[in-house]
């Protein structure tokens, strides 16, 4: 059954087709044209929000809990005396939409009296700004400069269904400063969690009323029927059976723009590439066809482009992550086709390391992304599952705490004060204890905590830094030894999305790009061709920043330049905060060694059969399709990685060949003493 039929033949609905009588209206500002909800309950809210400590929200998807809260908030007075009211997305791309959108409904220009502070970019300003969007990561971290955050009357936690690392930590930390600060308002809000498990985690006496400490409140939002259609058959290939349903729909189905759910960059490209193909073969008379990309790593100006209205007689096709699923609205789309998949972190046991894998979508992600096709008009979403399998799928996601590596964040905790982590009211499920003596002991081989826990001086500004610990790490030694500059670029180009715009093998290859990446590709792997490519970019007769360059080489414009100011940003961290001297070397083995002196975990054996192997843990690793090392044989047979992704077998990212030595002279205390962590 192909995605036309299926939606014609649809007869499942998830949703209610008519209206509900609900507590938010719209009308149109005849000067913007902006659809503003407003609820009929407003006052009702804000005397919640004055009565009770904590206040959890419940609203439907399009209730306008995100933008609309927060400008209640600030009207009532909870941003009067320099106080801010601040709401966390659990994504940049939704931080900085919304206060856009929020910016442009309160008339005010984004950065004053509303913006954003997302990793790496603050647009707020120090005095003006009563309304800031930002990431808990980022919010998370702003504890440990200002322990109670006391420049905020109100936290809004958004999204929290989702259960990332940083929301569940932070609306942890949150409950503590509530202790010392009872005048702080909490405010905890989705369209698809457990409202009543929150509850009882701020109140344990909370039994299905209100107590002093929290409330519920539910919201009802408009959304439009959607009609959701099943595939009778599972599908081999849930790339290729997204670019055809999304083909078909845009052959036979009225205007309207479609929305894909994809579960990485890599898919996107795939798909995108395929659409593109295909559009020559478009009948006379067809809707011209837009394609746009959406995922976390695509730089801010791409990301902007999908708000934008499609020109008059486009259709709109919009393929992305799950960044989509909630937050983020897009006008204009009216049919869905989601693959039912997602791209997670989890600890793999057999190696001790944070895999990102492709595992099915929980139901709550599945009810969120079809929510998408009813914002603003009746709509309709393709599931590319049979129905029967909808059951066996989780009702909501796994929390991040619970499946992957815990030693970044028990060090942000140690550096917040929480010395006896067992002790840490963590959002239940706590983590396993066993994961975190593990993360524990390897914070001690990184030296950052002595051999009873406690923070050490080194820890505490690994802990402090934008980064994560490995790099940091990499950075702080590359000062001593005199290369910091090519370690400051090397952590900035592995902090974008990867500047190689194609590096499909096979028939689908791009001859120009492969022989474009070659001109930068070194034997010693990734991270020195990724270093290679920033040089060249940067380098006044060569590069001179052009997006020309760029696209005569087959790279990425967007991610080079956004590159070049995450690179700024680390540089006055170093000097500003660490107080070190930046310095240049040419030497590529020094390079390295400052590489391995904070990668030194993943480090790897390549074996005769051309697989590799994880020194610890002996776990087969792969060198990934974008690597250099993947169709070349590397000098050496040990090497490093960034980080490690598994679809059909687990594969490396970002690889550098080392002297299986190195590994002994830096990190002695992970490869012969083995410190353990004695207590938490």
């Amino acid at each position: 059954m192909d995605a036309a039929s299926a939606l014609d033949r649809a007869s499942v609905r998830e949703q209610d087709s008519g209206l509900a009588d609900f507590s938010v209206a719209s009308y149109v500002d005849p000067e913007q044209s902006t659809r503003l909800p407003i609820y009929r309950h407003r006052n009702e809210l804000l005397y919640l929000v004055e009565k009770h400590g904590v206040v959890i929200v419940v609203g439907h998807t399009g209730c306008g809990k995100t933008t609309q809260i927060p400008q209640y908030l600030r009207n009532a007075g909870w941003a009067s005396d320099g106080r801010q009211i601040v709401c966390t997305q659990p994504r940049r791309v939704a931080a900085t939409s919304v206060a856009g959108r929020v910016a442009s409904e309160t008339r005010t220009k984004l950065g004053e009296e509303v913006g954003y502070a997302v990793r790496f970019e603050d647009c707020t300003h120090p005095v003006h700004t009563q309304l800031k969007y930002t990431t808990p990561g980022l919010l998370f971290r702003e504890c440990m400069r200002d322990p109670l955050l006391t420049r905020y009357s109100v936290v809004m936690v958004d999204e929290a269904h989702e259960r990332g690392v940083y929301t569940d930590l932070l609306v942890a930390l949150l409950k503590k400063i509530r202790k010392m600060r009872p005048d702080l308002r909490i405010i905890v809000s989705s369209a698809t969690m457990d409202a009543e498990a929150f509850a009882r985690y701020f109140d344990p006496h909370y039994q299905g009323a209100s107590t002093d400490t929290v409330a519920i409140c539910s919201l009802e939002g408009r959304t439009y029927p959607v009609e959701i259609a099943y595939l009778a058959n599972a599908t081999p290939n849930y790339v290729d059976a997204a670019v055809d349903a999304a083909w078909n729909l845009h052959l036979t189905q009225p205007l309207g723009d479609i929305l894909v759910f994809l579960t990485g960059q890599d898919e996107i490209q795939v798909a995108m590439q395929a659409l593109h193909d295909r559009y020559s073969a478009l009948p006379p008379g067809s809707l011209p066809m837009l394609l746009l990309p959406l995922y976390a790593g695509l730089p801010p100006s791409e990301q902007n482009g999908i708000f934008l209205q499609a020109p008059r007689g486009t259709r709109k096709v919009v393929l992305a992550t799950n960044v989509a699923e909630a937050s983020v609205t897009i006008d204009g789309i009216v049919y869905v086709v989601d693959t039912g998949f997602t791209k997670v972190k989890q600890l793999d046991v057999a190696s001790n390391m944070d895999i990102l894998s492709v595992v099915p979508a929980s139901q709550a992600a599945l009810a969120q992304r079809a929510g998408r096709a009813g914002r603003t008009a009746p709509g309709k979403c393709l599931r590319l599952f049979p129905q029967t399998q909808l059951a066996h799928l989780p009702k909501g996601p796994t929390p991040e705490l619970v499946r992957c590596e815990l030693a970044p964040y028990l060090l942000q905790l140690k550096a917040l004060g929480i010395d006896n982590l067992a002790r840490f009211e963590f959002v239940p499920p706590a983590p396993n204890p066993d994961a975190m003596a593990s993360a524990l002991t390897y914070l001690a081989s990184l030296e950052a905590l002595d051999d009873h826990g406690r923070l050490l001086p080194l820890g505490e500004r690994l802990a402090e830094a934008p980064l994560d610990p490995m790099m940091a790490r990499a950075l702080l030694y590359s000062a001593q030894v005199g290369c910091s500059e090519e370690i400051l670029t090397i952590a900035a180009m592995t902090s974008v999305s990867s500047p190689f715009t194609k590096f499909e093998y096979g028939p689908t290859m791009d001859v120009h790009a492969e022989v474009s990446r070659r001109k930068f590709a070194t034997e010693e792997g990734d991270h020195l061709t990724l270093l290679n490519v920033y040089n060249a970019f940067v380098h006044p007769r060569v590069g001179q920043h052009s997006s020309k360059w760029a696209a005569k080489h087959a790279l990425s414009y967007a991610s080079l330049r956004r590159a070049c100011a995450i690179r700024a940003q680390l540089a006055k961290y170093v000097t500003i905060h660490w107080s070190l001297p930046l310095c240049s070397s040419e030497d590529s083995v020094l390079i390295r060694k400052c590489l391995v002196a904070g990668l030194f975990k993943n480090a790897a054996q390549r074996m005769d059969d051309g697989r590799y192997e994880s020194v610890h843990h002996h776990a087969s690793l792969y060198a990934h399709p974008s690597s250099v090392l993947f169709t070349r044989a590397a000098p050496e047979r040990w090497v490093i990685f960034q980080e490690v992704t598994q679809t059909t077998k687990p594969m490396m990212h970002d690889i550098t060949v080392i002297d299986q030595s190195w590994l002994l002279e830096l990190a002695p205390h992970y490869y012969q003493l083995q410190r353990s962590a004695k207590r938490f």
